[in-house]
């Protein structure tokens, strides 16, 4: 009886022969941008090439992987040779790469590189606007699938840390287009409704196309906008996106957030202990010290009865008084010997001081104002002379004027 079906393997190997025999898989150049790019710790080098249309998968052997003058990164543009055939335990085929040439960057890096240049320009990664991150948060928003491993392990690491913590999922997509839209609704309604005090946003890790949604100027304008602090926790420890840059504190996992939006409560607890036998113990120190003061204090000075204190008072009372009494004394003292010294000189250059000393006061009969000077006279005026025993008066009879020098020097010289 003729074999009518074939077995899986039968018909894996079929294809995997043709493929090995075609001239033209068998040595190839494949033009596509780098994507999901890992390195094995055995040295391999596993990849995605695509285009607008279609992907391929792609692995290079740690022996040709060491020819490579530089690493493979997502949304890198290269040109590939190698040959192509089925990996018959996956049911796959692929290219298995010999040699890599470097094209340039694809249209997502681009992307990803112009918004990071324009964000940055306008200050929204700049330190000065990142938000503090509450200590003992009373509500933690976590923003990301409702499925999955992430909220598991978020979960997880809050239990292990602060049991007694409280959580709000808000899920949304992380991953197609519609997911940023998702996300930025989310962070703007738990900042509109105050519904936590730090949110978490975070995923899985995955290629830059299964990250785009948080590479997005919509997610990053509403992390910036957001008054409540956000941690970003995208992908693995080596992806980075917009949101990490915008965001006010990076995680590199979604675990590591869990770790650092909670405190443990043991070290919490025993930081508390060691404080408060601090205060005990400083508070104990000071009433030691108070007690030994005390009892330095002498019982006889303890037992002064008041009286014998209110004496001590008045006596100091009395030296103050009999102090004053004698300081006001030598100031009149003092002060009465100026004033008769100006007394004294106002006698001496009063007119009735200057008559004593032998000299005379000579006024104009008519007007008794004071003639200091000859031109001050003519013919026939009446003066009184004021002397110590009375007043002459005599008339003018004749004016000699005379200069200072020849007056005081020998006399009158009349005409």
């Amino acid at each position: 009886m003729q074999k009518t079906f074939y077995s899986v393997s039968e018909i894996t190997r079929y294809i995997k022969s043709m493929m090995d025999t075609d001239v033209l898989l068998s040595n190839t150049y494949i033009q596509g941008e780098v994507s999901n790019v890992k390195y094995h710790y055995s040295g391999h080098v596993y990849f995605t090439l695509k285009d607008e249309n279609a992907v391929i998968k792609a692995v290079m052997f740690k022996s040709r992987s060491g020819l490579v003058p530089f690493n493979l990164e997502n949304g890198m543009k290269v040109i590939v040779r190698g040959y192509i055939s089925v990996y018959e335990g996956a049911g796959q085929y692929q290219i298995y790469v010999d040699a890599v040439k470097k094209q340039g960057t694809g249209d997502l890096y681009e992307a990803f590189e112009k918004l990071k240049a324009k964000l940055e320009s306008e200050g929204l990664f700049d330190i000065a606007h990142k938000k503090k991150l509450p200590f003992l948060p009373e509500t933690i928003a976590v923003v990301t699938s409702a499925t999955g491993s992430v909220i598991r392990d978020i979960i997880h690491v809050l239990g292990r840390r602060y049991p007694n913590f409280h959580l709000l999922l808000y899920p949304v997509r992380v991953q197609g287009k519609e997911a940023s839209g998702e996300i930025s609704d989310a962070i703007q309604t738990i900042n509109e409704r105050r519904l936590a005090d730090v949110i978490i946003l975070a995923r899985g890790g995955g290629s830059i196309e299964e990250l785009w949604p948080f590479n997005e100027e919509s997610t990053a304008r509403s992390i910036f906008a957001s008054e409540i602090p956000v941690i970003s926790a995208i992908g693995h420890e080596t992806d980075f996106t917009i949101a990490d840059f915008v965001a006010d504190h990076r995680a590199p996992t979604p675990s590591a957030a869990a770790e650092i939006v909670m405190p443990d409560k043991d070290v919490v607890v025993k930081a508390v202990k060691d404080k408060r036998d601090r205060l005990v113990s400083a508070l104990l120190n000071q009433i030691r010290q108070r007690r030994k003061d005390l009892d330095g204090l002498s019982e006889e000075r303890l037992k002064m009865p008041l009286l014998h204190r209110l004496d001590q008072h008045r006596l100091k009372c009395d030296h103050a008084q009999t102090l004053l009494v004698n300081r006001t004394g030598s100031l009149l003292r003092e002060n009465r010997n100026k004033l008769d010294g100006l007394v004294g000189q106002l006698e001496a250059f009063s007119p009735a001081g200057t008559v004593k000393r032998g000299f005379a006061l000579v006024l104009r009969n008519k007007d008794k104002q004071l003639v200091k000077r000859a031109v001050d006279t003519k013919e026939g005026d009446v003066l009184d002379i004021l002397l110590t025993d009375g007043i002459v008066r005599a008339n003018v009879l004749d004016i000699n004027i005379s200069d200072e020098k020849k007056l005081f020097a020998g006399g009158l010289e009349t005409k």
